[in-house]
């Protein structure tokens, strides 16, 4: 990957790419570059336009995200299905014996 780096550098600043720029960089960060990977590179990106190729690569269509998960309950609402059933019948005679009073 650095190699392409190096040659992506290279077009950003105007420069040639060929195999002394290429070298001239590697050596500028003190490593000593594979010939035959510099070789190999410059033979490939040759009429190969990089505007007109990083302009398809930006334009392309990224992966749609991920639906999103079911929401969760409110905690209330949990509460409320959990309760047992005798914490029901006691609203249930608490409501009747309000309605008794209002019917006396």
């Amino acid at each position: 990957m650095k190699y392409i780096y190096a040659a992506l550098l290279l077009h950003d600043a105007g420069k040639e790419i060929n195999e002394e720029n290429l070298s001239k960089i590697f050596k500028a960060i003190g490593e000593d570059p594979d010939e035959a990977k510099i070789k190999s590179l410059v033979a490939s990106l040759e009429g190969i336009n990089i505007d007109e190729v990083l302009e398809k690569a930006v334009a392309m269509p990224v992966a749609a995200p991920a639906a999103p998960a079911p929401a969760e309950q409110p905690a209330e609402e949990e509460k409320k299905e959990e309760k047992p059933a005798e914490e029901e019948k006691e609203e249930e005679e608490e409501s009747f014996e309000g309605l008794s009073a209002l019917f006396g």
